[in-house]
């Protein structure tokens, strides 16, 4: 495992890589960093090259200031830019599928394949179900207390996760800065979708790997607007227990298909 940064773009952003090859990037969602996506691509670290950044505003990359999809996608090109890479499968998971997405449509010359697990946003046309408003706002609710208290009064957020992942989770949030937690809450609370409407999902002439949602934060019904309207979709159940087994096959098809 490897660890890069860039500066000069008001933050320092980081990332970790590994492996060698063609370039698998995988993002993670709020409140997280990138041992939340890790998981999902380390396998492939045998013969590609792995990068799983701390996006701005999370884990490593401190950043206290207004957030945009572009921001958050320009970001990741900059990441590539920096080791080298012209060209990646890009993925997501949760709220990082949507920086993913964002990032094929702003820059589609760099994306190769789009992986997309469990995405949380229907578009603008669209936006957040009551569901989903409710649980950013709970979360936003707490998250905004980080500055004056703490990043401890995140930890009820991960008090119904499973004993092991909770565990992780937990050591995850000691490396947190505050600023950055209600920077990125209020970001994701505030409704800004990566996309207009299911014309901008037609427009994805790349292929992609869905794994959908099923749950009141991933609704069944995002994951069904990205399967009827992404053209190359290829859509997996939301029961599927191994993600990382299901990416691999994958992404070796994509560079077997771009080479």
């Amino acid at each position: 495992m490897r660890e890069f940064s860039v500066d000069g773009v008001g933050a320092r952003l980081f990332a970790h890589e590994d492996g060698h090859g063609p370039a698998v990037v995988m993002l993670h969602g709020a409140m997280a960093n990138h041992l939340a996506a890790l998981p999902l691509i380390a396998p492939l670290a045998e013969r590609y090259r792995i990068i799983t950044p701390d996006l701005r505003g999370s884990g490593r990359s401190w950043y206290g200031g207004p957030l945009t999809f572009d921001q958050l996608a320009d970001d990741v090109a900059l990441l590539l830019d920096h080791i080298g890479v012209g060209q990646a499968v890009v993925g997501g998971v949760s709220s990082g599928s949507g920086i993913a997405l964002r990032f094929a449509r702003r820059h589609p010359g760099r994306t190769i394949a789009l992986v997309l697990v469990k995405p949380i946003y229907a578009g603008e046309a669209r936006g957040y179900s009551d569901q989903q408003k409710a649980t950013f706002g709970m979360m936003h609710a707490v998250a905004s207390r980080a500055l004056e208290e703490g990043v401890q009064v995140l930890k009820p957020l991960y008090a119904n996760l499973p004993g092991g992942m909770r565990e992780r989770a937990l050591a995850m949030m000691e490396g947190f800065d505050p600023a950055s937690v209600v920077a990125t809450s209020h970001f994701v609370t505030s409704g800004a979708q990566p996309f207009m409407a299911a014309a901008d999902l037609a427009s994805l002439a790349l292929p992609t790997l869905l794994v959908r949602g099923d749950d009141p934060l991933h609704p069944a019904e995002v994951s069904d607007l990205y399967a009827v309207n992404i053209p190359k979709c290829t859509a997996v159940p939301a029961s599927t227990t191994d993600v990382a087994g299901m990416i691999g096959p994958f992404v070796d098809e994509c560079f077997r298909s771009a080479a």
